[in-house]
């Protein structure tokens, strides 16, 4: 079996595997790797196997990530293991799973286990912790790249295909370059941090680690979200990676300011991946990025640190000899900072946004090094503290200038060591990054990770929104062919794609309607059937002349669908359908109409 989310879930759907097995083959893969520093809690076996079991039995196909096997960062909570944020005197056992993890098992993944870290996350080189350091399947003289060193690796080793991590500086962006696997960082709140032990609350996202950026799309769609626990998070419209656009603008760091710390084969890397991205159309356009490191200097030299100390300070007064060394002395300089500081540090920020603002208004993203140099553990041992400082050049300033980022392999240097470079733009630009991103990963010809695979085909992709524009699902007569359908046409709306509700709902037809029309109903999670409806995208104006022209017994509310996005959708009052026929089974109104014709 091919090794992509999108690859384990077709075969699953079809047949030709089974979720169980699966499962099964991750963690002989997990015992074959052989490195003990790679997870700190592996979930039972038998446990997940029957979890998969289950899934399959009671229907999961319909599920976006059916049986996939996921990791799962160890500061992120999964009920019933522990969590220990790489400190075993910090360790505590949850009841509930952190939002993001509930909403993966919800989407079908089946979690193996929780992975090694540098401590409480604070570190970019994954060799801070008492479980010993991961290590890089690529080189094992190699740091693996941090925070998220397990997570990273196991996802490069073809253990899991999916892991989760977070990036507060670059946890979830330098592992991936290290490890030549996709990191995906969330606009700041797209993700819930609900059950996440804290570094920079503020700052803090849960990142997706994946073998292609299509794959970490996938997990992406299934956990974003608003959640109401965690003050953090925020609405972003939907949006999902589309056809490559013409005519990027593309902001690169002018070459006074390309930073490799003589690093001769990061610097070659970088030069051939530009290259990549003008052979694809874009204009690479010089950036100033002196506003940009200014702000990555805020982070540890400003008071920001002030909330790592916040979030365990306390903790590692009172437990000095559990935690890490160059942990301890990170985290309790932040008890130095004063609010004049604080403040004097927000002014500064604001005016650096300001600048970076200006810069990013003229371009369609920013591409840098994801790190500017790759070093050894040994190296690492020598100087932490530099060197690790090194590695964030490119992504210390991402989450306090409020962007997304994705990490993409870029080249695979003679001695094997891996390259990659990262995306950048304002938040809520996640989709379009991914647009560009998965064009030149697959245009590199990479293998996946660490496998020696080739990267799978790349897929054709839909249409997508444009950005102020609304996305609605037609369920019935406004369907392509069909009746209605010149409503939306003669609106401008644009088609987009034909797919799936997630099996909440239930169809019905609507008695004495002209032309005949179905109803949508939301039920209980799982008791309905997945419905194919047609995506449209309108103009807020347009969107707004319609909705005003819809008749009672119909509405449009928010439908979800298959791959866990929220879209405007046709809905009808459970009033309307009191004897109305039930035709879920069908699977659409236009199977329907087949059916009955």
């Amino acid at each position: 079996m091919t090794e992509t989310v999108a690859d384990i879930v077709n075969a699953h759907r079809a047949g030709r595997a089974d979720p169980a097995e699966t499962v099964a083959r991750a963690y002989a893969r997990l015992r074959a790797y052989d490195d003990p520093a790679l997870f700190i809690t592996v979930r039972d076996e038998a446990e997940a196997i029957a979890e998969a079991r289950a899934l399959a039995a009671a229907g999961g196909a319909d599920k976006p990530l059916f049986g996939v096997p996921v990791a799962v960062k160890d500061n992120i909570d999964v009920a019933g293991l522990p969590t220990t944020a790489a400190c075993p005197a910090f360790a505590y056992t949850p009841q509930r799973d952190a939002t993001a993890v509930a909403r993966l098992r919800a989407a079908g993944a089946i979690v193996i286990g929780k992975t090694n870290l540098d401590q409480f996350a604070t570190g970019l080189v994954g060799v801070r912790s008492p479980y010993g350091t991961p290590r890089n399947p690529h080189d094992a003289a190699l740091v693996p790249g941090g925070s998220s060193s397990g997570s990273a690796v196991a996802v490069a080793a073809g253990i899991v295909p999916l892991a989760l991590g977070t990036d507060t500086a670059g946890s979830g962006r330098v592992p991936a370059g290290l490890n030549n696997i996709v990191g995906l960082k969330p606009s700041l709140g797209l993700v819930p941090a609900t059950g996440v032990v804290p570094a920079c609350r503020s700052l803090d996202t849960i990142s997706v680690f994946a073998l292609t950026t299509d794959d970490a799309h996938l997990a992406l769609a299934a956990m974003a979200g608003v959640d109401a626990a965690d003050a953090f998070s925020r609405a972003f419209p939907p949006s999902r990676p589309g056809p490559l656009a013409a005519g990027l603008r593309i902001g690169v760091p002018r070459h006074a300011d390309r930073v490799f710390f003589g690093d001769a084969r990061a610097e070659t890397a970088y030069l051939h991946a530009l290259e990549i991205a003008a052979a694809l159309g874009a204009t690479l356009v010089d950036v100033d990025m002196a506003p940009f490191y200014a702000t990555a200097r805020l982070l540890y030299d400003g008071p920001w640190v002030a909330e790592r100390f916040a979030a365990v300070g306390e903790f590692m007064a009172r437990h000095p000899d559990a935690v890490h060394p160059v942990t301890n002395e990170i985290v309790l300089s932040g008890s130095r900072p004063t609010a004049v500081d604080a403040f004097q540090a927000f002014y500064k920020l604001q005016a650096l946004r300001v600048q970076a603002r200006e810069t990013l208004g003229r371009l369609d993203m920013l591409m840098v090094p994801t790190a500017p140099a790759a070093y050894t553990v040994a190296e690492l041992e020598a100087e932490p503290i530099r060197l690790n400082s090194n590695l964030g050049t490119y992504t210390n300033f991402v989450n306090l200038l409020d962007m997304a980022g994705l990490a993409v392999p870029a080249a695979i240097a003679e001695d094997g060591t891996p390259f990659g470079v990262t995306l950048l733009a304002p938040a809520g630009r996640d989709a379009a990054l991914a647009s560009f991103g998965r064009v030149l990963h697959a245009r590199t010809g990479l293998p996946l990770g660490a496998l020696g695979v080739p990267q799978p085909e790349l897929r054709p992709l839909p249409a997508t929104a444009a950005e102020g524009e609304f996305v609605l699902a037609a369920v019935g007569a406004h369907l392509t062919g069909l009746p209605l359908n010149h409503e939306l046409t003669g609106l401008g709306g644009r088609y987009l794609e034909t797919t799936r509700t997630a099996a909440d709902y239930r169809l019905f037809a609507l008695p004495g309607t002209t032309p005949p029309k179905p109803g949508l109903l939301r039920v209980a999670a799982g008791s309905g059937g997945p419905i194919e409806v047609e995506l449209w995208a309108l103009t807020a104006e347009s969107f707004g002349r319609f909705v005003a022209a819809v008749p009672s017994p119909l509405s449009i509310g928010n439908a979800t669908l298959a791959d866990g996005r929220v879209v405007k959708c046709f809905l009808v009052e459970a009033e309307a359908v009191a004897g109305a026929r039930d035709i879920t089974a069908a699977g659409g109104w236009r199977a329907f109409l087949g059916k009955t014709s």
